[in-house]
């Protein structure tokens, strides 16, 4: 079982499909309902009484959540290009390559890029 499907039987067809403890991960199926004005609450209940059984958490879930379809699609970290570079040219943190990122011009992003690149062949 993936959280997905968990969430899936959580929040539309309201089937108890729990076979094991061990397949249900509290984490993602909390980050999957905070993402909505009406399952919020209940999400943040959870955070705070995390030391609950992972049994105890989806029936809570799957009795007091009304049925609705929720779709969100999940928030992932932007990976930039520019400061992947620094990073790599100056070997930065994340942190330091983000401070120092408004120092260069674009000019000299471009020169770092063409000193940077790696061959290989193009299709």
């Amino acid at each position: 079982m993936n959280p997905f499907a968990y969430l899936n039987s959580i929040n539309q067809t309201k089937a108890d499909i729990m076979e094991d403890e061990k397949s249900y991960n509290a984490y993602m199926v909390n980050r999957g309902l905070s993402y909505f004005k009406d399952t919020i609450l209940y999400a943040n209940l959870m955070n705070q009484n995390g030391h609950l059984s992972q049994r105890l958490q989806y029936d809570f879930y799957l009795n007091t959540i009304r049925k609705r379809k929720r779709f969100s699609k999940w928030f992932k970290p932007e990976v930039e290009s520019d400061i992947e570079l620094i990073k790599q040219v100056f070997d930065y943190s994340d942190d330091k390559a983000r401070n120092v990122l408004d120092l260069f011009t674009k000019e000299q992003l471009k020169e770092m890029k063409e000193k940077v690149t790696q061959g290989g062949t193009t299709k």
